[in-house]
């Protein structure tokens, strides 16, 4: 009997220790609700078994890796290496309250799986993100702070991207903060074939804080507000509708999208991890190199990785690491961009600047500006002269086939020989093609011309050029082996810029002047200006049309014409 009793209080007290533990579980639990004043909600029991991991979670270590473009050295003296350590459910919950805060970061079971996603399976790409953090977070924080935000919201592209400013998700979202293309649009984030801000860590960042922002006006509650940044405001809308009208994120948990109802615990987690990892023997990385000492300089010109590369010896990877913006390693050049350096190479920019402009140009900017002459099945030269391609009738021939093997027309080649039928000659020689003439020996749109500052026996003769669409100072330059201090100098200009249709000297020679006594004029011819001539070229000069522009040649031979005309004439 007494036994009996003695078991029956043994079981007792076992109930009881019990029923304690579990009502100091859920003080704990109530304690962290009470953070932000909210209802209380026991959330201790919610265990999704059906979990939709971040992207960012579940993405191979080594894609990652080709991705970040960083050699990583884990090697750390002052960092113990070793195997995750698991802890009971109050240590999780009370190191989630006691981080500084004014953010909800509860604890649950759903929680609790992300930790140890990071803590056990990611714990290789924890260590890359905490190095990686060294070069994002101070921007986050920053940006945040400007804005009054929470701190802690800088960990959302811990889960959204990995930290990868070139990560693409299954469904287009891009970047640190993974923006799909109209919401990126929407908040200012330029996107076209060359360029995709979404990308760049800087103004993705800017538009990130600002959307939260907005984000939050609208639901005033945090992790709303994440869930929103997730899926959407319509489907968080959606949710609260269809519980009633709660507002409370864990009371409208089973109604969210499910990679959703995952977002919030991976934010949570990813919190925990970013400030305790050490607790669980993991080891930042440290990267080969700097990350930190990173400067940058506006460029409003047009140039290409490999130019850059090339004069301040970089590596072009390094150039892209730092620049993912840029989609096809070029800077448009159409307005004024960044460009980020390390700081040493970023003071050579600008030292070189001209040599980097003109270096190998000719290879990495072949877009043309006018194709006119394919128009009409001729390829023209840049002053509309052409020559003739021709083919000899062999025996089988017809027009058909040797259109086509020439790529053109048969219309076309009976306009060019003449034809009025489709009948030929075996040995007849066929126009079959135009092709662009070779330029004269001085360019078209260079002309040379005597200034009036003549001194003695010598004059300073100028060579011009008109500048077309897509030239810069650098290219000009190396087009007419001059330095761009040169033109700057010959043409008074204070910058590199330069407008399409704008007259330059990119040459200048002096040359002696043999004076030649005037001969003697009849008494009875009209007195004929001096400045005839040199006006005619001015006129010329002045013209828009930049055909119309010639060589020296080709204007000797019109002044010529126009002498003898008035020669006539009297």
């Amino acid at each position: 009997m007494k036994k009996t009793i003695n078991r029956n209080l043994s079981m007792k007290n076992n109930i009881l220790l019990s029923l304690i533990f579990l009502l100091g579980n859920i003080g704990i639990f109530a304690q962290n609700n009470s953070v932000t004043n909210k209802e209380n909600v026991s959330i201790s029991t919610i265990n999704d078994s059906a979990i939709v991991y971040p992207e960012s979670m579940t993405e191979n270590i080594s894609s990652l890796l080709h991705e970040w473009q960083l050699d990583f050295s884990t090697t750390d003296s002052d960092c113990e290496r070793g195997n995750n350590v698991i802890f009971h459910d109050t240590v999780y919950a009370k190191r989630l309250y006691d981080l500084p805060t004014v953010m909800e970061l509860s604890y649950n079971q759903v929680v609790k799986r992300h930790i140890e996603m990071y803590s056990v399976r990611r714990r290789d790409q924890v260590s890359y993100m905490l190095a990686l953090g060294e070069y994002y977070f101070p921007m986050f924080e920053e940006a945040l702070d400007k804005e009054g935000m929470p701190l802690e919201l800088k960990y959302l592209p811990v889960i959204e991207s990995a930290l990868n400013p070139t990560a693409v998700s299954r469904v287009g979202a891009t970047g640190l903060w993974q923006f799909m293309l109209r919401t990126g649009k929407g908040y200012g984030l330029e996107v076209n074939s060359l360029i995709d801000e979404r990308r760049d860590p800087y103004k993705s960042t800017q538009a990130a804080v600002k959307y939260l922002k907005d984000l939050y006006t609208i639901y005033g509650d945090w992790n709303l507000v994440i869930a929103a940044y997730n899926c959407g405001p319509g489907n968080v809308n959606k949710a609260i509708a269809r519980s009633g009208g709660k507002r409370d994120y864990w009371e409208i948990y089973d109604r969210l999208p499910r990679e959703t109802r995952g977002y919030v615990p991976a934010f949570i987690a990813a919190n925990y991890i970013m400030n305790h990892y050490a607790d669980h023997n993991i080891c930042p990385a440290h990267t080969y190199g700097s990350t930190l000492a990173m400067d940058t300089v506006h460029v409003n010109e047009q140039v290409h990785f490999e130019q850059i590369a090339g004069v301040l010896n970089i590596p072009v990877s390094e150039i892209k690491r730092l620049n993912p913006q840029y989609k096809k390693d070029m800077i448009p050049g159409n307005k004024v961009y960044t460009l980020v350096l390390p700081t040493e190479k970023m003071y050579a920019y600008i030292d070189q600047n001209d040599s980097i402009m003109s270096y190998n140009r000719d290879r990495y900017f072949t877009h043309r500006t006018y194709t006119d002459g394919y128009l009409d099945g001729t390829i023209a030269s840049a002053d509309g002269n052409t020559t003739d391609v021709y083919y000899r009738v062999k025996k089988g021939d017809n027009l058909s086939t040797i259109a086509r093997r020439n790529g053109t027309t048969v219309s076309r080649i009976k306009s060019w020989n003449g034809l009025t039928s489709d009948r030929l000659s075996i040995g007849k020689r066929l126009i079959v093609g135009k092709k662009a003439a070779p330029p004269p020996a001085n360019e078209s749109e260079q002309i040379q011309l005597a200034q009036a500052n003549t001194t003695g026996n010598s004059t300073t003769v100028n060579t011009y050029y008109r500048v077309r669409k897509g030239d810069t100072l650098g290219k000009i330059a190396q087009n007419n082996n001059v330095q761009v201090s040169q033109l700057r100098s010959w043409n008074n200009l204070k910058s590199s810029r330069i407008d399409v249709n704008d007259q330059l000297i990119v040459g200048q020679k002096v040359v002696a002047v043999t004076v030649e006594e005037e001969p003697e004029q009849k008494p009875d011819a009209p007195k004929i200006e001096s400045n005839i001539i040199s006006d005619y070229i001015q006129s010329q000069l002045d013209k828009n049309t930049e055909d119309q522009i010639n060589d020296i040649e080709k204007d000797i031979e019109k002044i010529s014409d126009l002498e003898v005309s008035i020669e006539n004439e009297i």
